[in-house]
């Protein structure tokens, strides 16, 4: 049986903020249907950019704890106190602590967006994803990283399947699975020119309408992230 490894987890500004907003909430100073601060406010007060702001409140809103209504601002959700916090809780431990059962929930998802994508994609899906391939192919063959371009063509198949909550639930997990999977330099020793040949025989299980073979393709795309991904159980 493989043990937790002992990591120090350092704070990154987005959990702090969640923290901040949810001190918010506990002191009173926001309650239920409460409408937040706005996104320069908050980064004075907690002293974070407002990019942070908005991926925190990204989070949080898809957690069903806030809400944007378009031309209102962003509201406390009508939960209770302590729902909101325990919710919190668990989106703040999730981040921290899963992070081997995160990259678990990718593999069911993106296998399952390939599935989709080669059952029903259309013309336009496929012009997309190979275009997404094609400006990911530009920075492998400049030997520069491809981190974004990579996310991409992946969000490209997901839009394919026509599942806009498989496509949100990977908005949510995986960039912070491809900045962990990055940070220790994985994909050095011509891992971008792999997955370049990956992606392209991916793609074209998908243009040939083959969902079995397009879902072992992507199984077999994402071996490396479940490996390193093993080190922390």
């Amino acid at each position: 049986m493989i043990q937790h490894s002992q990591r120090t987890k350092v704070e990154t500004p987005v959990d702090k903020t969640i923290k901040q907003i949810r001190n918010l909430i506990s002191s009173g100073q926001l309650n239920p249907g409460d409408r937040l601060p706005s996104e320069r406010k908050l980064a004075e007060r907690f002293n974070v950019g407002r990019t942070q702001v908005r991926d925190a409140i990204a989070k949080l809103e898809f957690y069903g704890i806030l809400k944007t209504l378009p031309q209102s601002g962003t509201f406390v959700e009508g939960l209770g106190i302590t729902a909101i916090e325990g919710l919190i809780t668990d989106v703040l431990k999730l981040e921290n602590n899963e992070f081997a059962s995160l990259v678990e929930t990718r593999v069911l998802l993106e296998t399952a967006a390939a599935r989709l994508a080669a059952q029903r994609r259309t013309t336009d899906d496929i012009i997309m994803i190979k275009t997404a391939l094609d400006a990911y192919e530009a920075k492998v063959e400049k030997g520069l990283p491809a981190v974004e371009e990579d996310l991409l063509f992946h969000l490209k198949i997901a839009e394919a399947g026509k599942n806009n909550v498989l496509k949100s639930l990977m908005l949510v997990i995986t960039p912070d699975i491809v900045k962990n999977f990055t940070k220790l330099d994985v994909c050095k020793d011509g891992r971008f020119y792999r997955s370049l040949e990956e992606h392209k025989i991916l793609l074209e299980h998908i243009v040939n309408q083959e969902p079995d073979l397009a879902a072992q393709a992507m199984e077999g795309h994402l071996k490396d992230v479940v490996e390193y991904s093993s080190n922390f159980k």
